[in-house]
């Protein structure tokens, strides 16, 4: 559902901004038909409100020598509050893991985990995820290929719908 306060003018800002945040305001302006002080204006209170959480560098994983993606499964032993807020912090603090879901079904808690190799994930294995007491079993698969990958959501004109 959309927020009553965005307006299809923030949409538009929101979409120019998540392909380029590096986009100057008066290039942005233009880009969405403001003049550039309204559009500064704009894009401040999208950024006070949290609707633009942050601005980053998207970098290369292989590039960097971090090719390998794992996606691993996780069952706790149980689902105790303490468990959950336990896991938690401890996947938090381990920079491989890119992400990380609680879910339903089957296992407790999704990760993707990269690595620069499957030497470097059996050590991330051993040293750190063996080691959360909660667990009572991991998956990994292991990507074999990115088929798509965005960070931009799709932020579709709301008038359409």
């Amino acid at each position: 559902m959309l927020n009553s306060n965005i307006d299809q003018t923030d949409l538009r800002i929101l979409r120019e901004v998540q392909e380029s945040a590096r986009i100057s305001n008066v290039d942005l302006a233009e880009k969405v038909g403001l003049s550039p002080s309204p559009c500064l204006r704009r894009l401040k209170r999208l950024e006070d409100n949290g609707v633009i959480k942050g601005y980053m560098t998207l970098v290369d994983q292989t590039v960097v020598g971090l090719p390998v993606n794992v996606f691993v499964s996780v069952a706790l032993k149980e689902q105790s509050e303490a468990a959950l807020e336990e896991f938690e912090q401890r996947t938090r603090a381990l920079p491989q893991v890119m992400e990380c879901y609680l879910m339903t079904g089957t296992s407790d808690y999704l990760l993707r985990v990269v690595t620069a190799d499957l030497a470097a994930y059996e050590r991330f294995l051993k040293d750190h995820l063996t080691r959360i007491p909660a667990i009572a079993s991991i998956q990994s698969s292991f990507a074999l290929k990115q088929v798509a990958y965005r960070t931009a959501l799709p932020l579709a004109d709301t008038r359409s719908r």
